[in-house]
């Protein structure tokens, strides 16, 4: 979630808070930053002396650099996990003692405010001999916001993509990319994997919309409608695997918001899994202008080909 600092304007406005620093001389800068790693389910502290650039970069680039270790939940933080981050940042005796002030404080803040991410970078070392945070991110886990109301209320819905807060009030998942290739799907790997073979074939996906496994018929008829929406989407892919979310129930939502958007755009369909054969009944008694694809790979040819006769 994004985060402002709230303040009362004008007749009653938020407005927000804009904070001027002085600059500052750096001797070194650094990174340091805490995030679940799901393979051994336990927060990471992971640290660089690459800081100043993206640490995606630096993971890629030179892994090399970057000093992690795990910490047990059930122990908790100890002076250790300070004490192998100072060394591999190879900090002075001076600097000990604040490196682990700062990696405690992070570690709290962490646990106690239910983040999924919080980082400091860069983390610099001043002439004077000081460790200073010059910039700071911190991301929280959505399903424990029942938890810190105070941090809700910070919720600046100006920075969030529309059509991701529209799909969100209807219970859906929507990613906004870069591409024309409109992609309706559900579940996560289903839909990460359709980006993938998208990417694959030529193409490039515009968003996906994860409708889940359970929509109604309304839900998909939403879903399709927030897809619409995009501009940049030239083509439609439908990729749905049918087992607690019907194949019938999601023909039915494709047909309700074609009707009601009057699409034009070229619809590829794959339908695969529980009453499928209903719902291609329903598809082909509509009178949509759609291909069926058999297969993954089918669907992806099919939508490279529309999207590449549409740029020519």
């Amino acid at each position: 979630m994004n985060l402002v600092t709230p303040q009362t304007g004008q007749e009653g406005q938020k407005v927000k808070q804009v904070l001027v620093e002085q600059g500052i001389e750096a001797d070194r800068q650094l990174y340091i930053g805490i995030v679940i790693d799901r393979a051994l389910s336990t927060p990471v502290i992971m640290a660089s002396e690459a800081g100043g650039m993206d640490i995606e970069k630096t993971a890629e680039k030179t892994p090399e650099k970057i000093i992690k270790t795990a910490v047990d939940p059930a122990a908790g933080f100890s002076g250790f996990h300070a004490r192998k981050i100072a060394f591999g940042l190879n900090l002075s005796r001076d600097l000990i003692k604040q490196i682990s002030g700062i990696t405690a404080g992070l570690y709290k803040i962490f646990v106690e405010k239910n983040c999924s991410l919080i980082e400091i970078n860069p983390l610099v070392i001043t002439k004077t001999r000081i460790l200073l945070a010059l910039d700071a991110k911190i991301n929280f886990d959505d399903d424990a916001l029942f938890r810190h109301p105070d941090i809700k209320e910070l919720f600046d819905a100006d920075e969030q993509e529309p059509m991701e807060l529209e799909a969100a009030k209807q219970n859906l998942n929507y990613i906004k990319l870069d591409g024309d290739v409109g992609c309706m799907v559900n579940g996560a790997g289903l839909a990460m994997a359709t980006m993938d073979i998208i990417k694959i074939a030529g193409a490039e996906p515009a968003n996906f919309l994860d409708v889940g496994g359970g929509a109604s018929a309304d839900q998909v008829e939403n879903a399709f409608r927030i897809l619409l929406s995009d501009r940049n989407v030239k083509v439609v892919l439908v990729n749905i695997f049918g087992g607690i979310l019907r194949c019938d129930r999601v023909a039915n939502g494709i047909v309700q918001a074609a009707e009601k958007t009057g699409l034009k755009l070229p619809m590829i369909v794959r339908l695969e899994g529980t009453n499928v054969e209903q719902a291609r009944k329903i598809l082909h008694q509509s009178g949509l202008s759609f291909e069926v694809a058999a297969t993954f790979d089918d669907a992806a040819q099919k939508v490279a080909k529309c999207a590449s006769a549409y740029k020519i």
